[in-house]
């Protein structure tokens, strides 16, 4: 099972505060863990919501709206995408990480979909099609693209 593990923005994180020299080693410490576990996929901080942008779709419409964005309990600070066994060993391995804000954070921990949970309407033809683009991607990734 993969899961997208959301470390949640605070007015730091948005204000463009950088982590201290210590959270950035417990972190890397932790980051060996889950290497070697097996169970880091990706992960990585996320620059202020200031200097992002979202796209608002309405119709055949697009606007554009740049950051910053008020909600800051809606934000994202950072993320890891992990493969585990169940929510219960995300839940344990979310519980051993070092805290990613001074004072109080928030980490959500989402399941991704696989392509089973689709059911019928993720044909044969979407399955090719989403393992061809998959084996794509990791080509371009480990051809240093962009």
């Amino acid at each position: 099972m993969r899961f997208k593990i959301i470390v949640k923005a605070n007015k730091d994180s948005e204000a463009g505060v950088m982590p201290s020299e210590k959270l950035l080693t417990e972190m890397g410490k932790f980051n060996d863990e889950l290497v070697k576990a097996g169970v880091l996929l990706a992960g990585d901080g996320l620059h202020p919501s200031s200097k992002g942008a979202r796209v608002k779709f309405s119709g055949d419409t697009r606007t554009v709206i740049d950051g910053p964005f008020a909600e800051t309990k809606e934000l994202i600070a950072g993320y890891w995408m992990w493969q585990v066994k169940s929510k219960e060993e995300a839940i344990a391995w979310v519980k051993r990480c070092p805290n990613p804000h001074a004072g109080g954070a928030e980490i959500e921990i989402r399941q991704v979909f696989e392509a089973e949970d689709f059911g019928a309407e993720f044909t044969p033809e979407l399955r090719e099609q989403e393992e061809r683009i998959r084996m794509q991607a990791e080509q371009h990734k480990r051809g240093g693209a962009r």
